[in-house]
Formats: structure tokens, sequence, C-alpha cells
């Protein structure tokens, strides 16, 4: 009965690729303005994004070169990044970070255990820190996480809406 066990594993493995392929497809197709194939490299990120994936900066560069012409032409085929984001995928590879750890993270840089933290001391974590934003990604975090009134963040909120913001 192993041989039934194995086809099994084999068949739940060919309809999850199937099914990867599928949404791998659906979200290049957005940014293959052309209908070509092809997408811009820089777009790249925000596909792999969509697909629920979360690679740091590092990463996300690695994982360009993986599917870059030998001679980079500043696009990306379809052929070149199916077979490696449909491996991303099946490993599960760059999954968002647990709620309890990012708490814990928050908490880190709150010693006071106020539950939340200024704008300022936000854009000085996350410009002067560790892997530091760009403006741009700094400008949309804030956007997204600041509350006009307080112009603080209040951590915990805004961690729950980034996990429900998962499926």
């Amino acid at each position: 009965n192993l041989n039934l066990l194995e086809d099994g594993k084999e068949r739940k493995e060919e309809v999850a690729v199937a099914e990867f392929h599928k949404k791998i497809k659906e979200a290049f197709e957005v940014f293959d303005h052309e209908s070509n194939n092809t997408v811009d490299v820089r777009e790249v990120g925000t596909i792999i994004r969509s697909l629920g994936c979360c690679p740091s900066e590092g990463e996300l560069h690695d994982l360009i070169a993986e599917v870059e012409e030998e001679e980079p032409t500043g696009y990306i085929r379809f052929e070149k990044f199916l077979p490696v984001m449909t491996e991303v995928l099946l490993e599960r590879r760059y999954r968002p970070i647990p709620e309890d750890i990012l708490l814990r993270a928050f908490e880190v840089l709150d010693p006071a255990k106020r539950g939340f933290l200024s704008k300022d001391e936000l854009i000085k974590y996350m410009t002067e820190e560790g892997e530091p934003f760009s403006q741009e990604e700094m400008e949309e975090m804030l956007s997204a996480a600041i509350d006009p009134e307080s112009n603080s963040i209040h951590y915990k909120d805004y961690i729950t809406m980034m996990v429900i913001d998962e499926n």
C-alpha cells in the first residue's frame, strides 16, 4: 500500500503545481503590458509579493539573478520565471513572519511598553537600523501604519491588519 500512498502524494503535488502555475500566470499577466510573455524586471518583486511571498531585498536580488537572461535586458521572460517561482511556492520559501514574532519586534522598539511608536521613532528605526527602507517604502508604510490623529503607529492594530491581508 506504500505505492498507493506515494501515488496519492504525487497526485497532490501535481494538483498543487497546476494550481501554482495558474496563480503565477495570472500574477505575471497583470504586468505583461505588451502581452508578449515578458515583464519589466522592476515589477518582479511586486509579482512575487502578490503571490504571498515576502523575500528580503537580498533574496529578491538573488531570485531576479536566477530568472534573468545571460545578457540582462531589463525584462524577465515567463518561461524562465515560471519554474523558479513554482519551486519557491512548493518549498514555501519567503513566508510572512508570524504575528507573535512581529509583535515581539515592535515591543523591543517600545521598551516603555506604551503599545505605540511615534512617527519619528518609526522613521528613525526603519531608515537607520538593519536593512534600511527606501524613501518609497517608508512613505508606503507610513501611509498604512500611522494614525493621523495621534501621529503614531499602534503596532498591535497594524500587525493585525498586515496578517489579515495574507489570505
